[in-house]
């Protein structure tokens, strides 16, 4: 619950006890609520007197009592003791010499600077506490599905290291198999050499036994011996079976060789401490130039450029009418080349407090960061499409969106890829932003304001950081004859507001609060986008397809 909303801070009736009173009757010394002031009144016995409590905490100071003196209240205040005192203490020798004031007094710049904090405690310092809660929790939400995906990776190279151990085993089984084969052919042709022998040493040895038996002289005589050809015994087959020698598993190269995992690294990082509002609200002040003048011409080499965004004081982000996005320096020079990843032309561009470059693709629905010229897409949309881009101070992104069917625009901000904030109508309901397709660039101001050049409307629609609408600015009061087309928009450190006035070749300067303070003319042909870089110049995508760089301050 918000710290203001507890219910230990609301004030109730003294009457019902239930509702937050709203008044108070002097005479009775009574809170009323809004009902109960009916009934308290109806009594008419009394001249009631009911005023608004505020009014009445304010006419009616609370003087604390002195604790020295009993009977008396401190309505002065000792400013070198910093504390109230009684009109007797101030009489003592311990106040005196010292400076008096009355109570009241300081008591009233002791309200205003509690008024103060508790703005700052509410507008800045306790959303920035929320926030980082809220990024916490999302990235408590998102441990399962990235630790997730370390235990998938570690079980695909299981399952790649057993396919080729696997691969191994079986390769080996096979060689085991053709060496049995072999051995086995070798052994079958030895066994049929031996048997042909034998077979023929058989018939040898029966036709010896019929020529003894036949006492035939011719068989006799004729006989030749082949003892001696059998005496030299057939080869003999001798093989030396194979052996298997398996190595000893080395875990550690067998750890190496599956893959490392990098150790869980918890680093506490001191948090940043917040610039007070008074140093956010007051920048060293910077003049407006008399005449603002060029200072550099940059050729971009687009046949239309649209958009650009300051990398630093001499490198820009450009977009144009092509797929590929280019980083240029101050002469030209063509630095890095980035092309989407569907291969459609970008939409906008913006770079980050990071250095990084993001860029909308209005076809995929999708919001994309370029980091060491690596393309990752951080949001995808349903039932609406990106179109224009900002960076802001807490490097949230602000994007303007139309849906689907053109009916409805807003602006969304997104702490990465989580939606933080959407803006889209009125304290009415009406909406704040027009229908259609047409030019929504926008940015952030210094003063956290959120400022969208709404060209159809012809329009800077500028609301507060809570999505509240401050007011719009419809161009010079005085010019009538002259139609107001803003285009690009951009902010500075001094809180300007600067908006691209593409039909009439200029660029209007407005303070926070929505007052014209003059036009930059420069020779400008139907700007279009802009950006202003740390030392407040100009940058501006202008219709001869150069950016102009102009210093104003």
């Amino acid at each position: 619950m918000h710290p203001r909303r507890s219910a230990q801070d609301v004030l109730l009736c003294d009457l019902c006890k239930t509702a937050p009173l709203q008044s108070h009757c002097k005479l009775c010394h009574i809170n009323l609520c809004v009902i109960c002031v009916g009934k308290h009144l109806s009594d008419s016995s009394k001249d009631h007197n009911v005023v608004p409590f505020i009014k009445h905490i304010k006419s009616t100071p609370n003087y604390p009592k002195c604790p020295k003196h009993a009977d008396k209240h401190c309505e002065l205040f000792c400013e070198k003791c910093d504390i109230p005192v009684c009109s007797t203490c101030i009489s003592s020798d311990k106040h005196r010499g010292h400076k008096i004031s009355d109570v009241l007094e300081k008591l009233g710049s002791k309200t205003e600077s509690l008024q103060k904090d508790l703005e700052e405690l509410e507008t800045r310092i306790y959303p920035r506490y929320e926030e980082m809660a809220s990024d916490v929790q999302t990235e408590k939400a998102e441990l399962e599905t990235k630790y997730g995906k370390l235990t998938t990776v570690a079980d695909q190279q299981g399952e790649i290291l057993h396919r080729e151990i696997t691969a191994i085993v079986n390769k080996r089984k096979s060689d085991i198999v053709e060496m049995k084969n072999k051995h086995l052919a070798a052994l079958n042709k030895n066994t049929d050499e031996i048997t042909n022998r034998i077979t023929e040493l058989g018939q040898i040895i029966q036709d010896l036994k019929k020529i003894l038996d036949s006492n035939d002289v011719s068989l006799t005589s004729s006989y030749k011996s082949r003892n001696s050809e059998f005496r030299t015994l057939p080869t003999k087959v001798r093989v030396t079976l194979p052996s298997f020698s398996p190595q000893k598993i080395n875990k550690d190269q067998l750890n190496e060789m599956f893959g490392s995992l990098s150790p869980l690294s918890i680093n506490t990082e001191h948090g940043d401490t917040m610039k007070s509002a008074e140093a956010v609200s007051s920048p060293p002040v910077k003049p407006l130039l008399d005449e603002p003048r060029l200072t550099a011409t940059i050729d971009t080499g687009y046949r239309l450029l649209y958009s650009v965004s300051c990398l630093s004081e001499d490198q820009v982000w450009t977009r144009g009418d092509s797929k590929t996005m280019k980083l240029l320096n101050l002469r030209g020079k063509l630095l890095t080349s980035i092309q989407t990843k569907s291969g459609n032309d970008p939409q906008d561009i913006a770079v980050t407090r990071d250095g990084d470059l993001v860029y909308t693709d209005y076809i995929t629905r999708t919001i994309n960061l370029v980091r060491n010229k690596q393309i990752q897409t951080v949001i995808t949309l349903q039932g609406w499409r990106p179109r224009y881009v900002c960076c802001t101070a807490s490097n949230h992104l602000l994007v303007t969106m139309v849906s689907d069917d053109g009916e409805q625009s807003k602006v969304v901000r997104y702490s990465g890829s989580t939606e933080k904030q959407s803006i889209q109508f009125d304290d009415q309901g009406r909406p704040l932003y027009s229908s259609g397709y047409s030019e929504k660039y926008l940015s952030e101001n210094r003063n956290l304001d959120i400022c969208v050049a709404d060209w159809f409307t012809r329009a800077v629609v500028v609301v507060n950081q809570s999505g509240k609408l401050r007011f719009r600015y419809t161009g010079h009061p005085s010019n009538t004859e002259q139609s107001f087309n803003p285009v690009g928009i951009t902010t500075d450190s001094q809180s300007h507001i600067l908006t691209a006035d593409g039909y009439n070749d200029r660029i209007h300067i407005l303070d926070q609060d929505g007052q014209f303070l003059r036009y930059i003319h420069c020779g400008l042909e139907y700007p279009y986008g802009l950006c202003v870089d740390i030392r407040d110049n100009l940058f501006v995508a202008d219709g001869d397809d150069k950016v102009k760089k102009i210093q104003y301050l």
